[in-house]
């Protein structure tokens, strides 16, 4: 699962209800009823660089459903199990707003779709596991917070900053409320590309991702471009988690409107970005 899809979720910040004419994205339907919002949680991972912070980014399949081909961060939305995974939430819960439980989830799921996606472990004392390992997870032959225990180590809230939060707006068929978090990449540790979901996975600095998506190299939607933009603010990592504590948590909750010069996305101070579509892909496969 990604940021985008947890397994058939929607991008925070791709829905049409603005003030233009409605179109559907993706098939979406723009007068769809009112439907609940459920919590997702995404990880920007972060490593230090010659060039500046670089950031863990996946490429959605051409195939997918939803956002093919867009370049997007690890995460998913919260499972049922992830409040029963064995860690402390309260400072997350104090800079969400929301209760310990919720706040537990959010970590939780943050940590399991982190460690499912990219193989990186998010836990005190440090633990670095193989690939089968995050697949067995994945595939439900284990469940994540099993797997923590059969190695004594715990999820290490301290690792996982809260960074922004996005909720899709009212028109979506599927909403979320995301929840952002950063957090550094640990010693020792190796990301690799475990989803099916992705076509590619690298490490690039945030700079480079933005200077590819404005030379229509690169397809990135809202939430994830405006993540990049703060990232590249910071020449290091350490600057990042420092920031984290000032953050600004409240909802993003932004506005899209279609004309005549294609889709807009608005957010509460003005910021607007342009939303590519991307090129035509195979059928996606049964």
């Amino acid at each position: 699962m990604t940021e985008f899809d947890a397994v058939d979720g929607a991008d925070p910040a791709a829905t049409v209800n603005g003030s233009a004419p409605a179109v559907a994205v993706n098939g979406a339907d723009p007068v769809a009823a009112d439907v609940p919002i459920r919590d997702a949680a995404t990880v920007v991972l972060l490593r230090d660089s010659a060039h500046g912070v670089q950031t863990w980014l996946l490429t959605r399949v051409a195939q997918m459903a939803f956002a093919p081909q867009m370049t997007v961060f690890p995460g998913g939305r919260v499972d049922p199990t992830d409040s029963s995974i064995a860690l402390v939430a309260t400072e997350v819960a104090a800079r969400f707003r929301c209760s310990e439980l919720e706040a537990r989830s959010l970590v939780g799921a943050a940590a399991r779709e982190t460690f499912e996606e990219a193989g990186v472990l998010l836990t005190s004392p440090p633990l670095h596991l193989g690939a089968d390992r995050s697949e067995d997870v994945e595939a439900g032959r284990i469940s994540f917070g099993d797997l923590l225990r059969e190695h004594f180590v715990a999820v290490d809230e301290s690792l996982l900053r809260p960074w922004a939060r996005w909720v899709t707006p009212a028109g979506e068929t599927r909403r979320y409320d995301t929840r952002f978090f950063v957090a550094a990449m640990p010693i020792g540790a190796h990301a690799e590309d475990l989803t099916t979901e992705s076509s590619t996975a690298s490490w690039v600095t945030a700079r480079d991702a933005i200077a590819q998506f404005e030379s229509g190299e690169r397809l990135i939607l809202p939430p994830t471009l405006a993540t990049l933009h703060s990232i590249a603010a910071h020449d290091t990592v350490e600057q990042v988690l420092d920031a984290a504590a000032g953050r600004d948590l409240s909802p993003v909750r932004p506005a899209v409107t279609v004309d005549s010069d294609g889709m807009r996305v608005t957010l509460d101070d003005g910021t607007v970005y342009q939303v590519q579509a991307p090129p035509a892909a195979p059928p996606a496969s049964v």
